[in-house]
């Protein structure tokens, strides 16, 4: 099976040579200059072989030309946090219109995701990092992004629209130069930040629109459900291909949420507890419990998000040998 054959049949729950899997990071040091992130992005892909490529940009480029500014700091995770939002005050709201695709990090995101596509060593589906609206809204504004839903909705619901078109916009761009996939991140499902029927009104009707437009385009649209206290039965209702989560940290467990949602699961290790700190032995146990939950059917082996700095090399390898894939060990090891 090719890596694309082999991640479809696993979208259709049917089997497949080998058990799929994927990894991805932040390469903090790089990541804002295309060319770099592009070639750091290929090397860690060499290297683990995975069965679609992320590229993974830094946390902040789609607000940074609304006017937001990311912070020196490096977290564990290898993003950067906002140090300064764009949105202060209602009226900074209008502010929020939509980007064109020339703008300086939206295009550079564009620019790393060309330099992989063409590049021999994609051997794979390559797709870009897209946040949801209302996850950019939080990224805009922080902690008074709930005071204006209830206070100025009107405001933060034209942003939505303007954030919105951008990202459509940036879609058509992505699969005009040959992206095979859509990875949608939506961090703003989650009762730690919104109630249900914030998320219902402010969310999920955004959400919808731009993953029913991408459907005919992607071949492996992927939705990562971020954080904790998940509202996973409205995302499990959303148009995708495969659902990725923290399932060993927030849930729900892997078997469970397979039940939930029509496509294929992506997790099953716990990036943070087995790759990072627990070392071959309990990284493998996940395994084999992840494929034990699923059947080994409609799952594709992999993190709940983001790999952290200082995850362990030799227990990646040996998670990607166990399953039957083949890293390129006779390459640099790429930055942990």
């Amino acid at each position: 099976m090719t890596k694309l054959e082999r991640v479809q049949a696993a979208l259709k729950r049917q089997p497949t040579d080998r058990p799929p899997y994927a990894f991805w990071r932040h390469f903090p040091d790089v990541d804002q200059n295309a060319a770099a992130l592009a070639q750091s992005t290929l090397r860690f892909h060499e290297r683990y072989q995975s069965d679609f490529l992320k590229v993974t940009p830094t946390g902040g480029y789609a607000v940074e030309d609304w006017g937001c500014v990311e912070s020196d700091e490096v977290l564990p995770d290898g993003h950067r946090p906002c140090a300064r939002h764009a949105v202060k005050a209602p009226e900074d709201w209008k502010k929020i219109r939509p980007v064109k695709m020339e703008s300086t990090s939206w295009a550079s995101h564009l620019e790393t995701l060309i330099r992989c596509v063409v590049d021999r060593r994609a051997d794979c589906s390559a797709m870009p990092t897209v946040f949801s609206p209302l996850s950019l809204a939080r990224k805009l504004s922080g902690d008074r992004l709930n005071y204006d839903l209830k206070e100025n909705p009107q405001a933060v619901t034209d942003a939505l629209e303007a954030i919105t078109e951008t990202i459509l916009a940036f879609a058509e761009a992505c699969f005009r130069e040959a992206a095979e996939g859509f990875f949608y991140s939506i961090q703003a499902a989650s009762t730690d930040f919104h109630t249900e029927e914030e998320y219902r009104r402010f969310g999920e009707p955004y959400d919808r629109r731009i993953l029913e437009a991408v459907r005919a385009r992607s071949k492996l649209t992927i939705l990562h459900c971020h954080g904790e206290h998940l509202l996973f039965d409205r995302l499990a209702s959303l148009p995708a291909d495969a659902w990725n989560w923290d399932d060993r940290r927030a849930g729900p467990s892997l078997g469970e949420g397979q039940a939930r949602v029509p496509g294929a699961v992506i997790g099953g290790l716990d990036q943070w507890g087995a790759l990072k700190d627990g070392g071959p032995e309990t990284a493998q146990a996940q395994v084999q419990d992840a494929l034990a939950q699923t059947s080994s059917r409609g799952v594709i082996l992999g993190a709940g998000c983001v790999l952290p700095s200082g995850v362990s090399d030799a227990t990646l390898v040996g998670v990607i040998k166990s399953l039957g894939g083949a890293p390129r060990l006779g390459l640099i090891r790429p930055q942990q």
